[in-house]
């Protein structure tokens, strides 16, 4: 097989929508996880808010976060 002359370019980021209950789905706003910072934009909003991964790592594990460990 040919040696390829184009390269496929990994993605910088993750982001995806958080869309409300239904039945309108309203936005809620968008998630963005880098290799070194998480993001947060609420909805109608035109800045991000963000926190370095190994804050957001600290904060998520913390038994004060009461946060659930799950399976998936």
């Amino acid at each position: 097989m040919p040696s390829y002359v184009n390269k496929l370019e990994q993605p910088q980021h993750l982001e995806a929508k958080v869309l409300g209950p239904k039945p309108k789905r309203p936005l809620v706003g968008i998630i963005r996880v880098k290799p070194s910072s998480v993001l947060w934009k609420p909805a109608g909003q035109r800045q991000y808010y963000a926190v370095a991964l190994e804050t957001f790592a600290a904060w998520i594990t913390s038994s004060q976060t009461r946060a659930d460990r799950v399976k998936s």
